[in-house]
């Protein structure tokens, strides 16, 4: 389905390929105005029903340049589609994973610059749960990032009261009953231990709700503090508490290859 277009008065006589112009190609560029899939978009292309400047493309190597050229499928006009954005952010203790709060606390907005933009968090944190949290506004890549078929990973570091022996983190990685059903098996391992507590990295690839301190309570080692490190193939790096970053194009690919099975952690 086409979107953002408005009629175009040009007539179209017809248009060679020139792989040498800058750009992206023709069919890359219909997919993401929402004109059709990049293959179905080729047929629209070699059927005669794309122009580019007013001359029809029916050649599948022709580039195009985003707000230089004029794209239009049947005489109608493609606007440049929305340019999304996509952030990581290292969240701090004490903020709400939220980008408005009624009752005053401070959200992970005010770490934002304010740009009008209508933004959405990938998932969340709770409000003592600190580490790598993603922000974007585009909805459909969040939604198919915490979508529950995808399976995304997520790894924490969690510090847990005791020491828990060999045994209870092997429960964890076989699953364990919570009041919502059997989690999915986790990879566990163990960090380092205090005289009363101990540092344990897990990897889970869930999002219920409080997920990671549900599944500690259930073997009577309860966390004491909880930081995610990683989301997918992102991580949290060098990235300091409270700051934020763009994610750069290819992190953007590797999140969605992540959610539909061909690559990523």
């Amino acid at each position: 389905m086409m979107s953002s277009l408005t009629t175009s008065t040009r007539t179209p006589t017809t248009m060679t390929s020139d792989t040498t112009r800058e750009g992206e190609r023709l069919q890359k560029f219909l997919a993401r105005c929402g004109v059709a899939s990049r293959r179905a978009s080729e047929e629209y292309i070699t059927a005669g029903r794309v122009s580019v400047n007013g001359v029809i493309s029916t050649e599948l190597g022709v580039r195009v340049v985003e707000g230089v050229d004029v794209v239009a499928v049947d005489g109608v006009e493609l606007s440049p589609p929305h340019q999304c954005v996509y952030y990581a952010l290292n969240k701090p203790a004490d903020y709400v994973t939220t980008l408005d709060d009624p009752e005053g606390r401070r959200t992970v907005a005010e770490l934002f610059p304010a740009d009008g933009r209508r933004l959405f968090t990938v998932g969340r944190l709770d409000k003592d749960t600190t580490g790598l949290l993603l922000i974007t506004d585009d909805g459909e890549f969040a939604n198919k990032l915490m979508h529950p078929r995808y399976h995304v990973s997520k790894t924490y570091v969690a510090r847990v009261a005791g020491r828990p022996r060999e045994a209870e983190l092997e429960k964890l990685r076989r699953g364990v009953e919570l009041d919502d059903g059997l989690t999915r098996p986790a990879s566990v391992e163990r960090i380092v231990s205090g005289d009363e507590w101990t540092d344990v990295r897990i990897t889970i690839s869930e999002g219920r709700k409080r997920q990671v301190r549900r599944m500690f309570s259930h073997v009577h080692h309860p966390v004491l503090r909880l930081r995610r490190e990683r989301f997918g193939p992102i991580d949290i790096g060098k990235l300091a508490e409270g700051d934020v970053r763009p994610l750069t194009p290819g992190e953007v690919e590797a999140l969605l290859a992540s959610a539909s099975g061909d690559g990523g952690a």
